[in-house]
């Protein structure tokens, strides 16, 4: 299909988190894109988070790199595949293909992924391939290969709709998954005997709809479930004749699990004996039951144990594989869940075989290939850690950015620069990564890829392109098979389109495959690939809905294992250290190469911050929207002070999203030390120490221009705006020659008028040129009180006056919404006040029915009920 010729609406993926919607793209005449849900996708029905809505603010060329970069000068293709292959070869030929690397993303499509993974392991012969997927899944694809014999999720989102009891478990699935969190906020709403558990140590919005919030401690689920395990060996709630008929290694892990009972728990979780008593209670009576894990289980030193622990419980009572029951991994990737597939982690091989002779025979016949990787490649942090000691010669980043995703960033940002050939393709230009690229290669974007991605459900869809590929872009699999055939291995990668690649990925799948692997997806073999519609895997003769309800597992004996698991010991950090966990808000993605474009996702939350308890950011003395400096032997970061009760005692709460393309000090995984998780590899993302302390920032300050400014001060960080710009500030001394400072950030001071308040210190710069906002600066010695959301609307105005501006609060002919909380809509915090105190709106459905806030994704609905809550009683009066 020619991308350039796709018109009328197209369905397509969402590129964001691993629920998978359905999307309805529509190209205009003017070259904007509207978006909508599928209504007919089996994922969404229709709906879409804020990030989804606003994909069509994304596909910009602004920041693209649309043109092959040989040391940052124009190049042309072939001179750049040439030297990438030239590179590649010598460093081969004189280190041995242990020397060389690609590190991959789940942002790949499937035909991608397979292709990286086919040079990698089948010609280069080294599995020295990786993928960002470490950072986030590795320990549920080990923990599910303990369990099962195979990385299988055995149950689907239906399974979420039809429980009576869903547990979750280090999932902020509100924020993070927001449409599945809408699927069961739809089925409680229909069986209101339904209930929720959140565990987690914050209580996240997820929190919303949950009976019962347990507010864990750091690393406590381990013993959570391995008392849960002990709870229904004693109670006699295992189901014996299940686990006598198809499983294994019951007697150790009772075993293992008798030595916690609920005070030795309570210890180990910070949980009262009372609430930990009544979640196993709850676990125990309710037959449908299942347990959502996400990140807060994965990023762990013992993630793959925290897995084990919540699938021996299902085991144990035979919950799994039926409807409304089961352990459920949610993925945190659009493709997470293909790179698994087609083997884009080191320690595995190509659909989904691991490194066994038969296995490595069996695609060496199939793929044609003599010098298939005999073993296990390193692992994310310990291939950039090889990079730092000179063993890795030559790398290849497709589409992520480690320099701010990988734990001790700082030091991976020093690796790469001492990496004597780097490699970066990717469609953005301006990324802390592409910075230290020797070549940099420009590959195609959301809306001009053409391939599939597999969601958390093991359902594959199709994403398909409505746009032509911008200047010289090309898709990621073109570029790794001209790479290829500059190898030398052009017969086994002659591709001309992703059909081609997907045909040879199902076969492979298929191959010499009787049923003994669960990955199989031979039904697709010869199947239509542009009218393919989302289907779930396995396909033999029909596709599988869900797995293991035959009790037929994918281990020798055809029987599911239970793995003992002893939970590491309460976590103690030293006096005057708080812990760090790290994680992501609503309305961001990763480190915001997409939605960092689009300025209604950066209405909400704006700057990174950090969530502090009140008693600790008393002890520090760290004062309300005030700058906190957090740091450690790794890094340093700074970042805004939100004081919350949210947030448990001792520990701190910073979003992973902000870099130095948006944030003077943003880069939160600089303080994360590289442990991981001794059998997945997965790095513990969610468990640093720091010391936090105020910055001591003499003058902050907030600003708007219909320009970028270029900003010199010692805390900025800076978000698009419609219309312009707007950016916080903070110095720690006060310019001595103001025009001199207004010049260098808005490139000019002339005409810019002041205000000055002498007794609070409080100053106000503003250019108007024909009645437009050009750029408004205001400044105080605390934290500026000028409406955030007023001062940006403001760009978009018509006849305006210094004096308006300079007043830096509205008048009453300019109404101010207040902060947005509802993204999606753009209704700001005071127009969901007033339709409480002014209208008499008593509930969420008042409030969306006179605003439309929370009537799109529903992510925000948890904070409207807050704001409803606290002004009733001003309603009532």
């Amino acid at each position: 299909m020619n991308p350039s010729a796709a018109t009328g609406t197209i369905k397509t993926t969402c590129p964001y988190c691993g629920v998978g919607c359905g999307v309805l793209a529509t190209r205009q005449a003017d070259n904007s894109v509207t978006i909508a849900g599928d209504p007919d996708h089996p994922a969404n029905f229709g709906r879409l988070c804020s990030k989804g809505s606003a994909l069509g603010e994304t596909i910009s060329l602004e920041g693209r790199l649309l043109h092959p970069e040989i040391d940052g000068t124009r190049a042309n293709w072939d001179q750049a595949l040439d030297l990438v292959a030239t590179r590649f070869r010598a460093a081969i030929a004189e280190h041995g293909p242990q020397s060389v690397a690609i590190y991959g993303s789940g942002q790949l499509l499937t035909e991608d992924y397979y292709v990286a993974n086919k040079l990698m392991k089948g010609f280069i012969g080294s599995a020295n391939i990786d993928t960002n997927s470490r950072l986030c899944m590795a320990s549920s694809v080990a923990g599910h290969k303990r369990a099962f014999g195979s990385d299988t999720v055995p149950g689907n989102y239906e399974d979420l709709e039809q429980a009576d009891l869903i547990v979750l478990v280090g999932s902020n699935l509100g924020w993070c998954h927001p449409v599945l969190y809408q699927r069961i906020v739809a089925a409680r709403a229909a069986r209101p005997e339904m209930k929720v558990v959140l565990i987690d140590p914050r209580r996240t919005v997820s929190a919303d709809i949950a009976e019962m919030h347990l507010p864990i401690a750091p690393d406590g689920d381990s013993a959570l479930f391995v008392g849960l395990l002990a709870h229904l060996d004693q109670l006699g709630a295992v189901d014996s004749d299940y686990v006598a008929a198809y499983t294994t290694g019951i007697e150790a892990a009772v075993l293992t699990a008798e030595d916690w009972p609920v005070a030795r728990v309570a210890e180990a979780t910070g949980l009262s004996p009372l609430s930990i008593t009544r979640f196993y209670d709850l676990f125990t009576r309710t037959r449908k039951v299942v347990t959502v894990f996400s990140q807060g289980v994965n990023q762990s030193a013992a993630g793959t144990d925290k897995v084990n622990a919540i699938i021996n419980c299902h085991l144990a009572t035979g919950r799994i594989g039926k409807p409304g029951m089961g352990p459920f991994s949610v993925t945190g990737q659009p493709n997470a869940m293909g790179g698994r597939e087609v083997g884009g982690l080191a320690n595995m091989l190509a659909a989904h075989m691991d490194f066994t002779p038969e296995a490595i025979d069996r695609v060496g016949r199939f793929w044609g290939a003599a010098d298939v990787a005999q073993g296990p490649g390193l692992k994310a942090v310990d291939l950039f850690a090889a990079m730092a000691r000179g063993e890795i010669k030559a790398v290849w980043i497709m589409a992520t950015n480690p320099v701010d995703s990988m734990p001790e960033a700082d030091a991976v940002r020093d690796a790469l620069r001492a990496c004597p050939f780097v490699v970066v393709s990717d469609m953005n230009r301006n990324t802390d990564t592409m910075a230290l690229a020797h070549v940099r290669l420009p590959a195609a974007g959301w809306g001009e890829k053409d391939g599939t991605v597999t969601n958390s459900e093991r359902r594959i869809s199709r994403q398909r392109p409505f746009m032509p590929l911008p200047g010289e872009a090309r898709p990621d699999w073109w570029i790794i098979k001209e790479v290829a055939r500059r190898l030398g291995f052009g017969q086994a990668f002659a591709y001309f389109g992703p059909a081609q690649i997907f045909a040879e990925h199902a076969a492979l799948s298929g191959f010499e495959n009787d049923g003994g692997r669960d990955f199989d997806l031979s039904g697709l073999v010869g199947a239509d690939y542009e009218t393919m519609a989302p289907t779930q895997w396995p396909v033999r003769s029909r596709p599988a809905a869900r797995m293991f309800g035959d009790a037929k597992f994918f281990t020798p004996d055809g029987k599911a294992r239970f793995v003992p698991v002893q939970p590491p010991p309460p976590f103690a950090p030293s006096p005057g250290v708080l812990m760090l966990n790290t994680g992501r808000v609503r309305d961001h993605w990763h480190t915001m190469t997409r939605t960092g474009k689009a300025a209604r996702l950066s209405a909400h939350m704006a700057e990174p911050f950090v969530e502090i308890h009140p008693a600790d950011a008393n002890a520090l003395g760290i004062r309300r929207a005030h700058l906190v400096r957090l740091s450690n032997r790794h890094g340093v970061a700074v970042v805004r002070a939100l004081v919350t009760d949210r947030q448990r005692r001792g520990e701190l709460f910073v979003p992973m999203h902000w870099t130095d393309q948006f944030a003077s000090e943003g880069r939160v995984d600089a303080l994360v030390p590289g442990k991981t998780d001794p059998v997945s590899g997965q790095p513990a993302l969610k468990m640093a120490q720091v010391h936090a302390e105020p910055m001591g920032a003499r003058l902050y300050g907030f600003l708007v221009a219909a320009s970028r400014p270029r900003i010199e001060a010692d805390y900025w960080a800076i978000a698009p705006a419609a219309n312009g710009w707007r950016a916080e500030i903070a110095l720690l001394d006060e310019p001595g020659d103001w025009e001199a400072f207004l010049a260098a950030t808005f490139g000019s001071d002339a005409g810019f008028q002041s205000l000055r308040d002498e007794r609070s210190g409080r100053r106000a710069f503003v250019l108007i040129e024909n009645g437009r906002l050009v750029a408004a600066l205001y400044t105080a010695p605390d934290p500026v009180l000028v409406s955030r959301q007023w001062a940006v609307d403001l760009l978009g105005a018509d006849d305006l006056t210094a004096s308006i501006v300079l007043a830096g609060r509205p008048g009453a002919d300019r109404p101010d919404g207040g902060a947005i909380v509802c993204s999606c809509m753009g209704v700001g915090i005071n127009t969901i006040t007033e339709a409480v105190t002014r209208h008499g709106c008593t509930t969420v459905e008042a409030v969306g029915a006179l605003t439309r806030a929370g009537t799109n994704c529903g992510s925000c609905r948890a904070e409207i009920r807050g704001i409803v809550d606290a002004n009733r009683l001003i309603a009532a009066e």
